[in-house]
Protein backbone atom coordinates (compact mmCIF):
# COMPACT_ATOMS: atom_id res chain seq x y z
CA UNK A 1 0.00 0.00 0.00
CA UNK A 2 0.70 3.49 -1.14
CA UNK A 3 2.22 5.70 1.85
CA UNK A 4 -0.44 8.26 0.72
CA UNK A 5 -3.03 5.50 1.52
CA UNK A 6 -1.63 4.62 4.85
CA UNK A 7 -2.03 8.40 5.69
CA UNK A 8 -5.69 8.68 4.13
CA UNK A 9 -6.67 5.18 6.07
CA UNK A 10 -5.55 6.10 9.52
CA UNK A 11 -7.22 9.57 9.09
CA UNK A 12 -10.34 7.97 8.77
CA UNK A 13 -9.74 5.43 11.13
CA UNK A 14 -9.05 8.37 13.59
CA UNK A 15 -12.37 9.76 12.36
CA UNK A 16 -14.35 6.55 13.37
CA UNK A 17 -12.57 6.72 16.46
CA UNK A 18 -13.37 10.12 16.93
CA UNK A 19 -9.47 10.93 18.25
CA UNK A 20 -8.92 14.60 18.14
CA UNK A 21 -5.44 14.63 18.59
CA UNK A 22 -4.45 12.08 16.19
CA UNK A 23 -6.68 13.23 13.34
CA UNK A 24 -5.42 16.93 13.68
CA UNK A 25 -1.48 15.28 13.30
CA UNK A 26 -3.06 13.24 10.50
CA UNK A 27 -4.70 16.21 8.43
CA UNK A 28 -1.33 18.07 8.92
CA UNK A 29 0.28 15.68 7.17
CA UNK A 30 -2.13 15.69 4.25
CA UNK A 31 -2.20 19.03 3.87
CA UNK A 32 1.94 18.78 3.61
CA UNK A 33 1.68 16.55 0.87
CA UNK A 34 -0.93 18.67 -0.81
CA UNK A 35 1.38 21.72 -0.39
CA UNK A 36 4.01 19.99 -1.58
CA UNK A 37 1.78 18.89 -4.87
CA UNK A 38 0.42 22.53 -6.03
CA UNK A 39 3.88 23.58 -5.63
CA UNK A 40 5.16 20.89 -7.71
CA UNK A 41 2.21 21.11 -10.71
CA UNK A 42 3.39 21.23 -14.27
CA UNK A 43 2.16 23.17 -17.19
CA UNK A 44 -0.91 20.63 -17.74
CA UNK A 45 -1.66 20.78 -13.77
CA UNK A 46 -0.74 17.48 -12.95
CA UNK A 47 1.35 16.44 -10.79
CA UNK A 48 2.08 13.49 -8.20
CA UNK A 49 3.96 13.44 -4.70
CA UNK A 50 5.33 9.76 -4.75
CA UNK A 51 6.72 7.46 -1.69
CA UNK A 52 9.98 9.10 -1.42
CA UNK A 53 8.80 12.92 -1.45
CA UNK A 54 6.07 11.77 1.19
CA UNK A 55 9.11 10.26 3.37
CA UNK A 56 11.24 13.72 2.81
CA UNK A 57 8.06 15.67 4.11
CA UNK A 58 7.82 13.65 7.32
CA UNK A 59 11.31 13.74 8.09
CA UNK A 60 11.27 17.36 7.84
CA UNK A 61 7.94 17.44 9.99
CA UNK A 62 9.27 15.11 12.83
CA UNK A 63 12.89 17.40 12.70
CA UNK A 64 10.57 20.33 13.15
CA UNK A 65 8.78 18.70 16.35
CA UNK A 66 11.49 18.03 17.69
CA UNK A 67 12.81 21.91 17.47
CA UNK A 68 9.96 22.76 19.10
CA UNK A 69 10.19 19.98 22.06
CA UNK A 70 13.41 21.07 22.72
CA UNK A 71 12.38 25.39 22.51
CA UNK A 72 9.48 24.60 24.66
CA UNK A 73 11.40 22.52 27.46
CA UNK A 74 13.35 25.50 27.87
CA UNK A 75 10.94 28.03 27.93
CA UNK A 76 9.29 25.56 30.61
CA UNK A 77 6.06 24.80 28.29
CA UNK A 78 5.76 21.09 29.21
CA UNK A 79 2.28 20.74 27.96
CA UNK A 80 3.36 22.00 24.33
CA UNK A 81 5.87 19.89 24.38
CA UNK A 82 3.83 16.93 25.40
CA UNK A 83 1.31 18.02 22.38
CA UNK A 84 4.58 18.24 20.17
CA UNK A 85 5.78 14.30 21.49
CA UNK A 86 2.30 13.01 20.22
CA UNK A 87 2.24 14.92 16.78
CA UNK A 88 5.95 13.00 16.50
CA UNK A 89 4.76 9.67 17.49
CA UNK A 90 2.11 9.78 14.70
CA UNK A 91 4.04 10.74 11.45
CA UNK A 92 6.60 8.36 12.87
CA UNK A 93 4.36 5.69 12.33
CA UNK A 94 4.28 6.56 8.71
CA UNK A 95 8.29 6.44 8.72
CA UNK A 96 10.86 3.42 8.28
CA UNK A 97 12.47 2.21 11.35
CA UNK A 98 15.08 4.57 12.42
CA UNK A 99 18.80 2.68 12.31
CA UNK A 100 20.49 2.71 15.76
CA UNK A 101 24.46 3.78 16.11
CA UNK A 102 25.88 0.10 15.54
CA UNK A 103 23.84 0.07 12.19
CA UNK A 104 24.55 3.23 10.96
CA UNK A 105 28.74 2.66 11.39
CA UNK A 106 27.85 -0.68 9.83
CA UNK A 107 25.82 1.28 6.56
CA UNK A 108 28.34 3.35 6.69
CA UNK A 109 31.32 1.44 6.57
CA UNK A 110 29.77 -0.79 4.06
CA UNK A 111 28.99 2.43 1.40
CA UNK A 112 32.74 3.31 1.64
CA UNK A 113 33.61 -0.39 0.99
CA UNK A 114 31.12 -0.18 -2.47
CA UNK A 115 32.36 3.16 -3.22
CA UNK A 116 35.73 2.10 -2.66
CA UNK A 117 36.60 5.76 -1.33
CA UNK A 118 40.13 6.54 0.44
CA UNK A 119 39.91 10.40 0.65
CA UNK A 120 37.47 12.78 1.90
CA UNK A 121 37.35 13.65 -1.90
CA UNK A 122 34.67 10.35 -1.79
CA UNK A 123 32.33 11.70 0.56
CA UNK A 124 29.82 13.07 -1.69
CA UNK A 125 29.83 9.66 -3.14
CA UNK A 126 29.43 7.48 -0.07
CA UNK A 127 26.41 10.44 0.91
CA UNK A 128 24.93 9.41 -1.83
CA UNK A 129 24.88 5.88 -1.66
CA UNK A 130 23.94 6.24 1.48
CA UNK A 131 20.65 8.19 0.85
CA UNK A 132 20.03 5.88 -1.72
CA UNK A 133 20.11 2.64 0.19
CA UNK A 134 18.93 3.98 3.69
CA UNK A 135 16.55 7.09 2.38
CA UNK A 136 14.26 8.26 6.12
CA UNK A 137 16.16 5.92 7.68
CA UNK A 138 19.45 8.19 9.33
CA UNK A 139 19.68 11.34 10.30
CA UNK A 140 21.75 12.41 6.74
CA UNK A 141 23.02 15.66 9.18
CA UNK A 142 24.67 13.69 11.75
CA UNK A 143 25.82 10.83 9.21
CA UNK A 144 27.98 13.41 7.45
CA UNK A 145 30.56 13.87 10.49
CA UNK A 146 30.96 10.34 11.24
CA UNK A 147 31.68 9.75 7.12
CA UNK A 148 33.96 12.57 7.38
CA UNK A 149 35.81 10.99 10.65
CA UNK A 150 36.22 7.41 9.08
CA UNK A 151 37.76 9.13 6.04
CA UNK A 152 40.55 11.26 7.76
Amino acid sequence: MELRDRVNQALKQAMRDKDASRLATLRLINAAIKDQEIAGRSADGTTTVGDTEIMAILAKMTKQRNESVRAYEEGGRLDLAEREREEIEVIEEFLPRQLNDDEVAVAIDKAIADVGASSIRDMGKIMGKLKERHSGQMDFGAVGPQVKARLA
